[in-house]
């Protein structure tokens, strides 16, 4: 390759099959290992990550975005979707869509006795807005903001305005 090539191929293409694996444990239930697909490319507006995730484990908690849609690619293994309240299996080869908005909470969970491998590709839309069912969180996060909280403790819209 010339070097125009090298630095194009630098700037747009990642695989990860040699991708650096970066392990991630929160017992009980959460342990992979993960990739960051395009840290460090030419990509503004998709992100996307490689996940390893072994028998019985899970990467995130049930969660919705308001905002990103996400689509993951199942590259190997099986587990199941858990998406809207409901237990779908997902096999090798399938393709999840999910888009923004609170009909369609998710999370995928590694159901089977192997290593359940995944794109996980997100529109990486800020500010974003994301509510996790199972505990009642809340979290709001744009450039330079994270807040987390839980609806019950909001307050009120003039809160320490004169």
């Amino acid at each position: 390759m010339n070097e125009r090539a090298t630095k194009l191929k630098h700037k747009l293409i990642r695989n990860f099959n040699t991708a650096a694996l970066e392990p991630f444990v929160r017992e009980p239930l959460y342990r992979c290992e993960s990739a960051p697909m395009t840290k460090g490319t030419a990509a503004k507006k998709l992100g996307c990550g490689f996940d390893v995730v072994p028998p019985g484990k899970q990467t995130c908690p049930y969660h919705l975005h308001h905002a990103q849609e996400e689509m993951f690619v199942i590259i190997e293994g099986e587990g199941t979707l858990r998406v809207a309240g409901e237990l779908i299996p997902i096999v090798t080869g399938d393709v999840i869509s999910v888009p923004a908005g609170p009909e369609y909470p998710h999370h995928i969970i590694n159901t089977s006795d192997k290593p359940l491998k995944y794109l996980s590709i997100s529109t990486m839309e800020e500010p974003e807005i994301c509510e996790y069912p199972d505990s009642g969180k809340i979290s709001a996060y744009a450039p330079k903001v994270s807040l987390r909280g839980r609806a019950q403790t909001s307050l009120d819209y003039w809160d320490g305005e004169p």
